[in-house]
């Protein structure tokens, strides 16, 4: 799960707000075949809030929102790729990420390969402007106060695999009769 909680006041409307949102990700592959990529898991009455509803809404602007390819653990049946949101704040506001796997990967079932862990990031502003450094990549859960401009990037996790990958065996030479 993860848990993307950001709130401040929005001088538009001169009111707070608060936004919150469950971040799909990769689910597991099975028995019956590959696992689904960017999607809710467990979760009722949630979905992908619509971008231009969220700028709409809210003091936010949604810089990127992708797939991430290849997270998905690899197996007889692969595990779903997990996605990325990066929201850059247009005023300053506190960020509450609650999210799970990312130290313990999403575990493969029947000898399949763990998906890839997921990775939260902040990018801090100072004045507005973004300040020239790496991304901090941030624990599993936290709160913290960011000033406008500043950047914060949820990447889901994959899912893990199922099954042993089979190889692809070469076809045998034809005989001679």
């Amino acid at each position: 799960m993860n848990n993307l909680l950001i709130g401040g006041h929005d001088p538009r409307t001169d009111r707070p707000f608060a936004y919150y949102e469950t971040l799909g990700g990769g689910h597991g592959g099975g028995p019956l075949g590959p696992g689904e990529s960017a999607m809710q898991a467990h979760m009722t009455n949630t979905r992908n809030t619509p971008i231009e509803s969220l700028e709409h809404a809210y003091p936010l602007r949604v810089r990127r929102l992708r797939v991430r390819r290849g997270t998905g653990g690899g197996g007889l049946h692969r595990g779903g790729d997990g996605m990325e949101r990066t929201i850059e704040l247009l005023v300053p506001a506190r960020v509450t990420v609650i999210a799970e796997r990312r130290v313990l990967a999403p575990y493969g079932l029947a000898g399949g390969d763990p998906g890839s862990p997921g990775r939260t990031s902040i990018t801090r502003a100072v004045r507005g402007k973004r300040v020239r450094q790496r991304d901090v990549v941030m624990p599993g859960k936290f709160t913290i106060d960011l000033a406008e401009g500043a950047l914060i990037t949820v990447a889901s996790p994959g899912g893990g695999g199922w099954g042993r990958a089979t190889r692809a065996r070469k076809p045998r030479p034809a005989r001679r009769g």
